[in-house]
Parts: structure tokens; sequence; C-alpha cells
């Protein structure tokens, strides 16, 4: 589909769905944020719902201003996806092996490694500028240093919710590796901060929505927080770097004789912001659960843990600021999932997937979420399907 237009008071809100099925939270977030002064373009992709501060699902583009709220609290959450050498045909009937081994590599959930991963050691990790990332932590917000060894140690970790790391099997049968991860405990304490030091400052006092309190170029508050924003979404990419080489080892380990070769990884942000030009303005582009989709650019769109995930290249619409999806997204929150469904209803839905089947992932059972088919069908003029890769392993935390 195209998108469709609603009224904003500032500007118009570009729809890639139909605005009827939009819950009422979610359309009044949009609302308060196409009325911010700052704004110039607002675009709302398929998987849209409610969102903590901001709304899930939303593409605003300001021009010398940024919200932090509008990034969120998982700063730099993406996705990574490589393509292996295996095909199905080598994959034992019992998958259960392999997921303990990939378990036994990444910690989850509040985890971390008991030292902090040397790269070096990493199979197959460019470690090109990781030092530097380090050397940069010394000049964030004094409120997160104390940090400093959890966060190392939470370097190739995979934390809890909807992250996740999955292997594959595309339509031609080839095994392909993914995950979802973003900046771990650091990122979420250096976005709280921020968020907070955003809405004490004075012009965001009169906001309909103090939760959308943004920061302004020039200022000292706006350059802090770009730095600690950038380093943020270097420390995502680290991550999911890092895990994507610890799971690519347990795979070689698993299976030996096999000599497992790796394509060139795919991976993206879908909570981040850009600095990118249209139409002669430069402006910040916030993506909270939005993907970039420049034309030719691979991006990664996942279901649920049992419904798939797409390999795409973007199509470069100007309309959407380059952008599309970055999931399903939820249909329900958690906590009306774990009331609605049980665990007899997660094993059914998740059938044929080697993964968690217990109450504590009841709130990620594949009908919270809206049908990918769906919203990969509503975004047709924002990318194009590569490939389209079914769960065979779905670790959680």
């Amino acid at each position: 589909m195209s998108y469709v237009e609603v009224s904003g008071a500032n500007v118009p809100i570009r729809m890639w769905t139909d605005p009827a099925s939009v819950e009422d939270s979610a359309m009044r977030q949009l609302q308060n944020t196409a009325g911010l002064p700052w704004i110039k373009g607002l675009a709302v992709m398929p998987d849209v719902h409610y969102g903590k501060g901001a709304t899930v699902g939303s593409v605003i583009a300001m021009k010398d201003a940024v919200c932090p709220a509008a990034v969120g609290v998982d700063i730099g959450c993406g996705m990574s996806a490589v393509k292996t050498s295996l095909t199905a045909n080598d994959l034992p009937g019992d998958l259960s092996k392999m997921r303990s081994r990939i378990e036994q590599a990444i910690p989850v959930g509040a985890g971390m490694h008991r030292e902090a991963v040397d790269p070096a050691r990493l199979y197959g990790f460019g470690d090109s500028g990781f030092g530097d990332l380090w050397e940069r932590f010394d000049y964030v917000a004094d409120a997160v240093k104390f940090r400093r060894e959890r966060a190392m140690r939470q370097m190739g970790t995979l934390g809890a919710g909807n992250h996740h790391s999955e292997v594959n099997i595309d339509q031609e049968g080839a095994v392909w590796l993914t995950l979802h991860s973003g900046s771990r405990g650091i990122g979420n304490q250096l976005a709280e901060y921020h968020i907070g030091v955003a809405r004490g400052l004075s012009h965001n006092q009169g906001l309909i929505d103090r939760d959308l309190a943004v920061f302004l170029a020039e200022t000292p508050e706006m350059a802090a927080y770009r730095h600690d924003l950038y380093w943020a979404q270097e420390y995502a990419k680290y991550n999911r770097a890092v895990m994507m080489s610890l799971m690519k080892e347990a795979l070689r380990k698993e299976f030996r004789k096999a000599k497992v070769s790796f394509d060139q990884e795919i991976s993206c942000h879908h909570n981040y912001v850009a600095e990118e030009r249209y139409d002669g303005v430069d402006l910040l582009v916030t993506r909270k659960g939005a993907i970039r989709a420049g034309g030719g650019e691979y991006g990664i769109i996942p279901g649920s843990m049992a419904t798939g995930t797409y390999i795409v290249k973007g199509l470069g619409n100007k309309a959407a600021f380059n952008s599309a999806s970055h999931g399903a997204g939820r249909r329900m929150s958690r906590a009306a999932a774990k009331r609605r469904f049980s665990t007899r209803d997660l094993e059914e839905q998740t059938r044929g997937v080697e993964c968690r089947k217990d109450s504590g992932v009841v709130d990620e059972i594949p009908a919270a979420y809206k049908p990918i088919e769906q919203v990969m069908e509503q975004q047709r003029d924002l990318v194009e399907v590569v490939a389209k890769l079914r769960q065979v392993v779905c670790i959680k935390g």
C-alpha cells in the first residue's frame, strides 16, 4: 500500500497502515508528536503501536532538535543476520544440543560474561574501532561511569523481552543465523539520564506531552546527548558483532566436519538517530522501531518467535524518510498476553521450533504480535523481499 495521510498540527502524519487499526493511545502520541514546534515530518510504519515516551514504529524528522524518548531506552537496538554454507540437510533432527551450545556461548536476560570478551579471540571479528569505543567511554555522562565494568562484561550478551538469537532456514534451504539486541544496561542508563535532563529544560515546559521533551542545537545539553547517543549506538553495533562471532564459533564447533563458512553480515539499527538530508535540508531523523531502507540497502524485519524473518532491500521511499518497519509489532501488551495465553498455547504456536516453551516467555507468544505477512504487504513500496527465513531454533532471555 501507499501511505494514508492524517492531519497533524504542524505536519501531516503519513501512515503505512489503516489509521483505524491504531490504538487510541498510539494515535494520541502521534498527534502530540506532529504538533512539536521543531518537527519537519512524521512517517508511521505498519508495525506501529503505543510505546513508552514515544510511539513504536515512528520516524520523526526534526530540524536542529532531537527527542531522546523518541529513540527509546534501548539505544541502538537492532538486528544482525548472516547466511551460512550449511543447508537444512546438514541439520540433525534434534536441535536441542545446538540450542544449548549457543545458550552457553551467549548470556541472556540480565546475565553477563564472567570476564569481558577479548575481541582478538573471536572468530572472524574485525576489532577496528573497538578499543576506541572504550576510550570514548571516559567522556560519557558521569552518572553512568560507575557501570563501566558491567558494560564491558555485558558486551556480547542478548538481553530479555523480544531480544533473541535464532537459527533459520531460507526458502532455498540455506541456514542463516540472526540475532536481535541493543545497548544493554548501559544504553538504558544513558537514555534515562538524558530523558530526565530534557524534561527539565525550560523550552519543554509548555509541551502537551513532556515525554516528548527535546534537546536543541547549539546547546551543551544537545552536545552531551549526541555524544552519549552515538557512543551507545556504537556499543549496540559491537554487541551484535561480538554475539554473531560467538554464534558462528558455536556453529563451527557443532559442525566441525562441514567447515562452515559465512557470507557478509547484514546489520541494522532500529532505535536510533541519523543525520540525513531531504529536499536540501539537514535533518535529525529518529527511528524508533523502524529501520533505514534507502535504495538497495539491506535490512532485517523479523516476525515473532515462530513466524519467520524477512531479509529485505530498501526502495528508497523519501515520503517515509527511507524507512521501513522493524518487525511485526505487538498487538497486545505483555500483561494482556500473559492473561490470555497459556504455556499450552505457546507450545502449539511454536510447534517445530526448538525454543523455550515455559511461562517465562508466554508474553512473546506469536499471537501477541501482528501477522508479519500483513505488515510486509503494507510496505511493498518501502522494501523488496530478498529472502524469507523460518526459525528452527529460537533463544530468548
